[in-house]
């Protein structure tokens, strides 16, 4: 049978704005005939023609009252699972004479538990991600996106008003870093959606989608989980996912809860160091897996759980292909590790690649505070490995001007002053410092107050590793050069920092 092809269709990929997955509509300015909270359901709208309700006709969907006013109608929906959008489905099922006309989409990022409120005000960091497009009634309207970025939240706009069964929002899970690389060396699972797994393909989901492999939680029912049809030929069924990041797996899940007379005979793990593999690649019969854990019979409704061999948990992976003999039906598949440095570098740049563009902005300015470097480095993205950030970087600080380079010293605190940033950065570069007792502190404030009269501008070392004695010489030293000289000075200690900084927020 022929694999699903990732990205053939948006709908293939994650519903992320499902309430299976958490999402919700938090806020809505008007839903007198239908709730809002239907909107995200996953069960497919229903037409029931003799329910009423003390408001009118009973409608399984999203809708407002017929607006006599200027203006439109809008509800706020938080993800499930932050991600890229690629496309929605407007879905308009059963709603035939009482439809929106038309409907638009904004995208935010926000916490989990920002307030519905404070995310409805104008305040907020909104940007498009669909503009205005016309609806067709009790229709499946599917709208690609093509705006790379990161969203938490949704504002879907209709106008002028109606109503609307179902939004699904399909698009690729982008997690918070730091809370995947949080997880202990063992305890991460590398397959969970929620880290940013996918299941690229499967040779067949007839009876259940290849997503329920690795969603959250337990299994619901056999409706929860992946199954195939009944093999009638030679051969056998595969799923393959793509890891959350690079990382090596000691510990394997396979769930066939609820498959009570349809669980497969038996199942094999394997796996592949492929990045940026192809799904077309990786199924090719001559694609070259390594086996981690060997063919093992499988029992129908139970867990089961296997260790894996010591040899196989040291290789690194990017990839796993779960194969299932002959055919059947698998509720989760858990693949428990530990990312490695690559992988979490990995985690870090598709983060910073899929920042929106003010936020990437504010990101890179915390790196080095001169905003014509922020912006070059968020139009230089996507990165597609270290070396291309790091690239990156260097021209962009290459193409900095003094003004933009004394814009950049100005961002920094003196040496021993407290002042908050983003990451923290300051105060742990400048540990030395703080570590020094009262005299040396005030002959280290005293000498930067020399430099500032002479140069105008504040001392910049790259302070990481020096103790106050050390950058105390440090002023002393260069106080005796030009001043065109100590500038190209500072600049070089800035770049250090820089590129220290970029080094960080890589591992964190």
């Amino acid at each position: 049978m022929q694999p699903v092809a990732q990205g053939a269709d948006f709908e293939q990929l994650v519903d992320l704005a499902s309430e299976r997955l958490g999402g919700a509509v938090l806020l809505a300015n008007d839903d007198f005939f239908a709730e809002k909270e239907n909107l995200v359901r996953d069960e497919a709208p229903l037409w029931i023609a003799d329910r009423y309700t003390d408001r009118g006709k009973w409608m399984d969907g999203w809708e407002s009252r017929r607006r006599r006013t200027p203006g439109h109608d809008w509800c706020v929906v938080r993800l499930g699972m932050p991600g890229v959008v690629r496309g929605v489905v407007v879905d308009t099922a059963f709603f035939r004479g009482n439809y929106p006309e038309a409907c638009w989409i904004e995208g935010a990022v926000a916490p989990a538990d920002a307030d519905p409120v404070m995310l409805a005000a104008d305040h907020t960091a909104w940007f498009p991600l669909l503009p205005r497009v016309p609806l067709a009634g009790d229709t499946k309207n599917r709208f690609a996106i093509d705006a790379p970025w990161r969203v938490t939240h949704l504002r879907f706009h209709i106008d002028p008003d109606g109503g609307v069964a179902r939004l699904r929002v399909h698009g690729e899970v982008v997690p918070d870093p730091s809370a995947v690389i949080a997880f202990p060396d063992g305890a991460l699972d590398l397959a969970a959606l929620e880290h940013g797994a996918a299941v690229i393909g499967a040779s067949d989901m007839f009876f259940g989608g290849r997503h329920h492999l690795i969603q959250p939680g337990e299994s619901r029912g056999m409706h929860d989980g992946w199954e195939t049809r009944r093999r009638r030929g030679p051969g056998h069924d595969w799923a393959i996912v793509r890891l959350a990041a690079r990382g090596m797996i000691d510990r394997v899940v396979v769930d066939t809860s609820h498959f009570k007379g349809n669980a497969p005979g038996s199942c094999r793990i394997e796996i592949a160091d492929a990045p940026g593999a192809t799904l077309a690649a990786l199924a090719a019969p001559d694609f070259a897996w390594t086996t981690l854990v060997s063919e093992a019979p499988l029992q129908p409704h139970d867990v089961h759980t296997f260790k894996v061999a010591a040899g196989s948990a040291a290789r690194p992976a990017t990839h796993a292909c779960l194969r299932i003999f002959p055919d059947g039906g698998v509720a989760r598949l858990r693949l428990y590790g530990r990312l490695d440095p690559a992988g979490r570098r990995a985690l870090v740049r598709a983060h910073l690649d899929t920042l929106p563009p003010i936020a990437a902005v504010a990101e890179f300015t915390t790196w080095l505070g001169a905003p014509r470097f922020a912006q070059a480095l968020a139009a230089a993205r996507p990165f597609a490995d270290d070396a291309t950030l790091a690239a990156a970087l260097e021209r962009a600080m290459a193409e900095l001007g003094d003004d933009d380079w004394n814009a950049a010293f100005a961002a920094h605190p003196r040496i021993g002053e407290r002042r908050d940033d983003a990451h923290g950065w300051s105060a742990g570069e400048q540990a030395g410092a703080a570590g020094a007792d009262a005299a040396a502190r005030a002959a280290l404030a005293a000498g930067q107050r020399a430099y500032e009269e002479r140069f105008g501008r504040i001392f910049l070392t790259c302070a990481t590793g020096k103790d106050a004695a050390t950058m105390l010489a440090e002023i002393e030293a260069r106080m005796h050069n030009a001043p065109a000289a100590e500038l190209r000075v500072a600049i070089e200690e800035q770049k250090k920092i820089t590129r220290l900084r970029m080094k960080k927020r890589l591992e964190p």
